[in-house]
């Protein structure tokens, strides 16, 4: 077996090469009396000495390098446990009791003609961690606050069903229903936590690995702020998060270990599940995971507590005067720590204690078993409870436990520490034998022979149940459970709106800019301006929101211990403990995880409030679209702002920041309502409407997502017959045609409904054309609308059939109808089947590149003059006009000359 230490440094510190000596003399004599110590005693008791150094001079405040990671034993010693507060013979057989009805629940739902699945080799190695927790440390919500908030790992949800049946919280008939939502409804369970699919129980989604750390760190966050801004009392709120070692490969789960760290999130512990296995295989099959994840957390400033081994291993350390134990842990590479927890207690003795006298000497009077069952950390209630104690206790740092386990412990030889045991769904009659036999739980060999296996419940009036619903009463209600206590906001009227409906008078100004001054009106009122959450990724400049800084203030625990280099400037930056804005740096995950947090405040804090997200459109639903997802899924409000949006109105910058598709990503989320609206009482009418949907009475579990541009444009004042419920559905007529001997119908959204317009004047100047000009808000909702109403339809032919909006809307629009948006043309097509007469769409397919907007527009052939041929196209198909005109339009607009277009609006950066 190669040492994993030979290329994998256990250890590794750093000396500072440029501070001067004063004293060489002195310096000597501390050397010498190294060498000493090393001659004399050996290298392992000058090594000791040396870290009891260290860790004095760290008591008396000496600034001394960190160490990357310790030795691989438990941080705690057995001298400084606590006292154990719990009835551990107890809790072991209500253990015993969840672990055994988490395996029959998935092996019950992988039975012929269900097959749907599940997980329990994950659940089965950390059921001890989330036990002590359970038992000791998670705070429910009876005291009428948030209580804990805690993110289960995906994968074992099984576990927390069955605990929950113990409690009388799930019937059988639910855990019957496992993974079947619909077939079983109502009493379906689903698969991982899904607190859209059970709003009653699950909080928080985590099963797509990565997002369950990043939200527990801003939800953490996010407790703070709330608390910092008077908005609720988050004081006694812990966030614990639960995760897999192989689980932290994925980028999110360490990418913002930092913030964590920077703000002194104590209310933070993360719980590392190590038990040293992926879906497929080892973790670090030549290394140590425990010691990689302890350097990466210790370096970014969390404080790391290990909790390798049991108790049963504490004499054998006990007697390691010469570290030659502690050496050979350290030194074995994770892959072989997996193949000793499927092999016998003789291998083990052979193979770990056989290659020097004194390891073999130290097990000599142990039996084979005794060494087969040295356990790992994870599994001993007394070591969990004091870990997470002294999580709870640590002050000015987040906290990680990693906690070594064995996958699929307690489940026998054919799961655990198997390389396939992730995959693995049911359990033989011999492993059910094997598994009840380890669990000392009565259930007759019959019964497990016979049909499906049966759950256990030890009795409502056993010992055991009192014992749980006792500990859950004391830590403050069940968990989890999700409770909505917040009242629907009292939401301004539309005087909030007066200056968006005005217009622009004769000022450009970008859309972006528009929603700015929306959202600035809005959070000067009394009742619900302060809860609303700006959030951006360092880009509030250029979304023109700077004009915030002064008096919301970006928010930072300690405040701003600087002078701002801009602090004469009328827009300073401003940064203070109580701050408004959240100003998350160049990361959107960590914006997105914000938004999340502060969307689903409303539910976890029985406080609500408004996040509005505003980024670079392209780095939104491309970048954080699995994000996204959890938002939806948790159930989040709020506003996301696409800012910059389009594939042609950033073409400064490029490829990878022209947008063309957003929107067509938007489309697929259900919870999303996604807008591009054109002009400033547009955005009026759909931010009050959103605020109303998810804030008032009979709010609904949605978000919006509005596209706006940076390009100025005039915006015309609300007219008196403004359609509202065109706008707020999707579609609304903006100019009539006026003049013309042919009628044609424009459809365009955002920033290309200004083209449409001056494509509409010279339809009629110069083609005795009459064009209508609709503003297509919302391309998304008249599809989803138009879906709803077949979905109607197909089901119910005996009822009056529905007609979809955009149809009814256009039904008596004469002429054929071009579609026009600075999105690729799938976006406008959503609605094609449901458009009456000819529909042909216009759109920047294709990817971005930086020119001028003129040239950009030509080159997609989006442009007024290019609306004007595909016009005139449309009514050549038609007949109405002879198809020789075409050719005229193309050669008099140079429309195959890209240079000759006008460059069109220059600057404009919100």
């Amino acid at each position: 077996m190669a040492s994993g230490s030979d290329r994998n440094p256990i250890i590794i510190g750093g000396l500072p090469s440029q501070v001067p000596d004063f004293d060489p003399e002195e310096t000597q004599e501390w050397l010498d009396s190294l060498d000493a110590a090393v001659d004399e005693r050996g290298r392992e008791r000058a090594r000791y000495l040396m870290l009891r150094l260290i860790e004095r001079a760290r008591e008396k405040r000496v600034a001394v390098p960190e160490m990357r990671s310790t030795d691989y034993v438990n941080t705690i010693a057995t001298k400084d446990e606590p006292f154990f507060p719990g009835n551990e013979e107890i809790e072991r057989k209500v253990l015993n009791a969840t672990r055994w009805n988490a395996a029959v629940m998935v092996s019950r739902a992988q039975r012929p003609g269900i097959g749907v699945g599940g997980h329990i080799a994950t659940f089965a190695s950390s059921a001890s961690l989330y036990d002590v927790g359970f038992n000791h440390f998670f705070r429910g919500k009876d005291e009428g606050d948030g209580g804990d908030q805690i993110f289960f790992q995906g994968h074992a949800s099984p576990g927390v069903y069955a605990r929950a049946y113990l409690l009388d919280r799930l019937s059988e008939s639910q855990l019957d229903a496992f993974r079947q939502e619909k077939s079983k409804a109502p009493n379906g369970l689903s698969s991982y936590p899904h607190p859209r699919l059970m709003p009653d129980f699950w909080e928080f989604p985590t099963v797509s690995m990565g997002l369950g750390p990043l939200g527990a760190i801003y939800q953490a966050r996010m407790n703070r702020y709330m608390e910092a801004r008077g908005i609720a009392d988050t004081s006694k709120s812990h966030v614990w998060a639960y995760l897999g070692d192989g689980e932290m490969d994925e980028p999110e789960s360490l990418g913002q270990l930092s913030i964590a760290a920077r703000e002194g999130l104590d209310n933070l512990t993360f719980v590392v599940n190590c038990n040293l296995q992926r879906l497929d295989g080892p973790v670090r099959g030549n290394g140590k995971i425990m010691q990689e994840l302890e350097s990466q957390f210790r370096g970014a400033g969390w404080n790391v507590i290990k909790l390798v081994w049991d108790r049963s291993w504490d004499p054998l350390l006990a007697q390691d005067r010469d570290g030659i134990l502690v050496n050979k842990l350290n030194s074995t590479p994770d892959g072989q720590f997996q193949t000793y927890a499927t092999e016998t207690g003789a291998y083990i003795r052979e193979h770990f204690f056989g290659d020097d006298h004194r390891l073999r000497a130290m097990v000599e009077n142990m039996t084979d078993d005794q060494i087969l069952h040295l356990g790992r950390g994870g599994h001993d209630h007394k070591k969990i409870y004091a870990a997470y104690a002294a999580a709870k206790a640590h002050k000015g740092q987040p906290t990680v436990i990693l906690a070594q386990t064995v996958k699929g412990w307690t489940l026998g030889p054919n799961f655990e520490g198997r390389n396939a045991t992730h995959q693995m769904k049911k359990l033989t009659v011999e492993d059910l034998k094997g598994f009840r036999d380890r669990l000392h739980l009565p259930i007759p060999d019959k019964d497990l022979e016979d049909g499906a296996p049966p759950y256990y419940h030890p009795g409502r009036d056993s010992e055991e149940i009192q014992y749980m619903h006792d500990r859950r009463k004391g830590l403050g209600g069940y968990v989890p459970t999700r409770v909505v206590r917040a009242k629907p906001l009292q939401l301004p009227d539309d005087k909030a709106y007066a200056g968006a409906k005005k217009g622009s008078g004769q000022q450009k100004i970008a859309t972006t800019m528009a929603f700015v001054r929306v959202l600035k009106d809005l959070m000067r009122d009394k009742e619900i301006g302060k809860r609303f959450v700006p959030i951006a990724p360092d880009e509030y400049r250029t979304f023109g929101m700077d004009a915030f800084f002064p008096s919301a203030k970006i928010y930072n625990p300690l405040g701003q211990q600087y002078e701002s280099v801009d602090r004469e400037l009328l827009l300073a930056y401003k940064e203070s403990p109580t701050g408004q804005m959240l100003h998350d740096g160049i990361t959107e995950a960590g914006c997105t995880a914000s938004l999340i947090a502060a969307g689903s405040a409303y539910a976890t804090h029985g406080e609500p409030l408004i996040p509005v997200y505003v980024f670079y459109s392209m780095f939104g639903f491309q970048r954080t679209g699995d994000q996204f997802w959890q938002m939806a899924d948790q159930l989040s409000r709020g506003f996301v702002l696409g800012a910059t949006a389009g594939r042609t109105t950033l073409t400064g910058e490029g490829l990878q920041h022209a947008d063309g598709h957003s929107q067509l990503l938007a489309s697929t989320n259900p919870a999303c309502v996604a807008y591009d609206p054109a002009y400033g009482y547009e955005i009026a009418h759909i931010v009050k409407d959103g605020l109303r949907r998810m804030y008032g009475e009979n709010s609904e579990d949605v978000f919006y997502y509005l596209t706006v541009y940076n390009e100025p444009i005039l915006h015309p004042a609300e007219p008196a017959d403004a359609d509202v419920e065109g706008i707020l559905k999707g579609l609304h007529r903006v100019k009539p045609g006026e003049k013309g001997e042919h009628t044609a119908q424009i459809l365009a959204s955002g920033v290309a409904v200004p083209w449409a317009v001056e494509a509409q004047q010279i339809l009629a100047d110069e083609w005795n054309v009459k064009a209508d000009v609709w503003s297509a808000t919302s391309w998304n909702e008249l599809r989803r609308d138009a879906v709803e109403a077949e979905e109607h339809n197909l089901l119910h032919p005996e009822e009056e059939q529905r007609v979809p909006y955009v149809t009814q809307k256009l039904q008596g629009a004469e002429g054929p109808k071009v579609a026009v948006s600075d999105w690729m043309r799938s976006v406008p097509d959503q609605i094609a089947r449901w458009v009456p007469g000819t529909y042909q769409s216009l759109g920047a397919d294709g990817f971005g590149f930086a020119d001028t907007r003129g040239a950009a527009r030509r080159f997609f052939h989006i442009d007024a003059q290019s609306i004007v041929l595909g016009v005139l196209t449309e009514l050549a198909k038609e007949g109405k006009v002879d198809r020789s005109l075409l050719k005229q339009a193309i050669d008099r607009y140079q429309l195959l000359d890209v240079a000759a277009a006008d460059a069109g609006e220059a600057g404009g950066d919100a």
